[in-house]
């Protein structure tokens, strides 16, 4: 089973490098077919480990290649493949399946469509590594590619300055957050000697009972805390969520892949894979908990105010993040993976559709600019409406089941900041409700602002391309089955799937030997299991929750301010422009960082060039030592008289000196002696 399991990160691999590599040889069409075909093999095979594993209880777990070998450090690479990688198999690689299809139509016109089709398979490649890892190194590595093709994806417009800009952004931040996770795994090997998993979780009691030299701290939590910054990074959480919302300058695939079911997902893998770690330290799970409910609750509410159809998006999968991180901090690992499930599933299908309108809009992204788009694109909207229901929770939604099984985790959990997070994702329900149905009616619904009609009308918008276009002519259509087949396949386990999956996620032992909880000190998933009513009896209880209440509140809400009286939100923000104005800026978290860290590490870089780089090194060491030679040169320069007597002066008194200092040595010692 091992071989079989190195079909499925290296099947997309040998799809990137040969569309990489040979993209004049194959074309597009054989671009895209080798990749596709590799992503396929992986599905495939995933689904098949996938079964074995979880239908028939089996752990695969085995070293492939030893890299190298430093003592008693072993760094090699292996598989381990339990409930909980066998289930991050098949979501990656399905939803990379759907938009490796979706992207032949998506960029059917684009230049560097070769490029692109490589860079993705190359991702998928790294995002297989990582959750098929056995070890922190391999962990590592699988960390660092995903975080470097994506820097290649949210750049591969390169010629737009603010592609180039946000892709930057993604890099350094995410830079910030790793050195938090190098310093984990760092800690890791020098209390444990080892990097493999079962070997640290095995000496986890140790990491709990010993503390830094010098300090009160316990390792394991310094060690927990560490890998979280590192998750913050990649999962976007509070404050380091900065990157995400730029990052929509890469295609609109991209966000589907990497902003939406994957890569945003790694540090919520990576806390639940180390569950082992984090139950031992509930100073960990505090912070975990208050970072992900600030998340949840703040990034939702900047979605009220955007224009953008891919920031609405972008900053629901910001607060969406945010309730995965909370239930993990509740130690409620396995809720947090079933949304990570649910939410890949209609989190990809709602921005594969904000690409399909995108298209049919002739590149147009502002959402004020559309309207009435449901008679022209009946399939698009459909599926839609389906991902906005599962994401609000939507009683019978795939994304109902796994919401609610967080706000119910947090409710039943005792640790320093719980009552907070309980607010957080209970407020969010309404404000995630608002969002996203202020952009379904703003988009579908309502009067056309397109083509001259409304308001706003024509005007020439700069697409993802970089060209610019007046789009009052043609007139909006369906997009070809190429973009909403995808969509329509996403759309069944929008619906489908927490129906299908709660039981065995939050009432069953799914994911017994792959996460680690401890019944006594974190209650939260016992009293979940004991509660669970059956799926009919959750879904019917689900209509009588204050959540669902909440939704409706939301979405009723969105009805009346931007369909039945539109001229409300302007009301709205005369009577608190403050308000608009500080969500409008995102917090001024952008503003700081640019002044603070930015101006900041821009002011020390200034002094070091100009005073140690100029003054010192230039100035002083290398043309200062110019300059004192050139000095003495011109000292030395007028004893070379070229007179024959002033040379045998100088000798002369040479003479002199040599016997006086060999005359006298002798007795030196003796005079030095007297004298003292």
């Amino acid at each position: 089973m091992l071989k079989l399991a190195l079909l499925v990160p290296l099947a997309p691999l040998v799809g990137a490098i040969a569309a990489g590599l040979f993209p004049r040889a194959l074309g597009r069409t054989g671009a895209h077919l080798v990749t596709i075909f590799g992503v396929f093999v992986a599905t495939v095979v995933s689904a098949i480990l996938y079964w074995s594993v979880v239908g028939d209880h089996q752990v695969i777990n085995g070293t492939v290649y030893t890299w190298a070998q430093a003592g008693g450090l072993h760094l090699q690479i292996g598989f381990l493949i339990d409930s909980l990688t066998a289930t991050m198999m098949l979501v990656v690689s399905f939803v990379s399946l759907m938009v490796h299809i979706y992207t032949i139509g998506y960029m059917a016109d684009d230049p560097g469509y070769q490029r692109f089709f490589s860079y993705i398979a190359l991702f998928t490649f790294s995002m297989l590594m990582l959750v098929m890892s056995n070890n922190f190194l391999q962990l590592f590595f699988g960390w660092e590619a995903v975080g470097l093709v994506s820097y290649l994806l949210i750049g591969f417009w390169f010629k737009r300055p603010s592609a180039i800009y946000a892709n930057l952004k993604a890099f350094i931040v995410n830079r910030v957050g790793d050195m938090g996770f190098v310093l984990g795994i760092a800690l890791i090997y020098a209390y444990c000697g080892n990097l493999d998993y079962a070997a640290v979780f095995s000496q986890s009691a140790a990491l709990a009972a010993s503390v830094l030299p010098g300090t009160d701290w316990s390792v394991l939590t310094v060690v927990c805390v560490c890998l979280f910054i590192g998750a913050m990074g990649k999962s976007a959480q509070f404050p380091l969520h900065v990157w995400l919302p730029d990052s929509m300058e890469g295609p609109t695939p991209i966000s589907a892949l990497i902003h939406a079911a994957t890569m945003v997902t790694a540090g919520i893998f990576m806390v639940a894979r180390t569950s082992p770690l984090f139950e031992l330290s509930d100073t960990a799970l505090s912070v975990v908990m208050v970072i992900g409910a600030i998340t949840a609750l703040f990034m939702g509410l900047l979605g009220i105010v955007q224009n953008d159809i891919k920031r609405v998006i972008a900053y629901s999968t910001l607060s969406q993040l945010g309730y995965m991180t909370v239930a993990l901090g509740a130690s409620a690992y396995s809720v947090a993976i079933f949304h990570l499930v649910t939410h890949a599933f209609f989190k990809a299908l709602l921005f594969l559709g904000a690409g399909s309108v995108i298209i049919a809009m002739h590149h147009e992204q502002d959402i004020r600019r559309m309207g009435g788009l449901w008679r022209y694109m009946p399939v698009t909207w459909i599926t839609c409406v389906i991902g906005a229901l599962a994401l609000i929770g939507m009683p019978g939604f795939a994304g109902f089941y796994s919401k609610d099984s967080i706000i119910e985790a947090v409710a039943n959990s005792h640790l320093p900041g719980s009552g907070f997070a309980q607010f957080a994702v209970t407020a969010g329900v309404f404000v995630t409700a608002l969002y996203t149905f202020r952009m379904i009616f703003l988009v579908f619904h309502g009067k056309e602002r397109f083509g001259g009609h409304g308001e706003h009308g024509a005007s020439a918008h700069e697409d993802e391309h970089g060209h610019g276009h007046a789009h009052a002519s043609a007139a909006p259509h369906e997009s070809p089955a190429v973009v909403w087949v995808p969509l329509v396949l996403l759309a069944i386990p929008s619906v489908l799937a927490g129906a299908v999956g709660v039981r065995a996620m939050v009432a069953s032992d799914y994911f017994s030997g792959a996460i680690f909880v401890d019944d006594s000190a974190h209650e939260a998933m016992a009293e979940l299991a004991r509660e669970f009513p059956g799926v009919l009896g959750m879904t019917l209880e689900g209509f009588a929750s204050v959540p669902f209440l909440l939704a409706a509140c939301g979405v009723a809400v969105a009805w009346l301010l931007y369909l039945r009286r539109p001229e409300l939100p302007e009301v709205v923000r005369a009577r608190v422009p403050w308000l608009y104005r500080l969500l409008d800026h995102k917090y001024y978290l952008d503003r700081i960082n640019e002044v603070v860290f930015a101006g900041g590490a821009r002011w020390i870089g200034d002094g070091f060039w100009k005073q140690g780089d100029v003054l010192l090194i230039d100035g002083a060491v290398v043309n200062g030592s110019a300059r004192m030679v050139g000095r003495l040169a011109q000292i030395i320069r007028r004893v070379q008289s070229g007179f024959i007597y002033h040379y045998a002066f100088v000798m002369l008194v040479g003479i002199a000196l040599m016997l006086f200092v060999f005359l006298t040595w002798p007795y030196l010692p003796a005079l030095i002696a007297e004298s003292r």
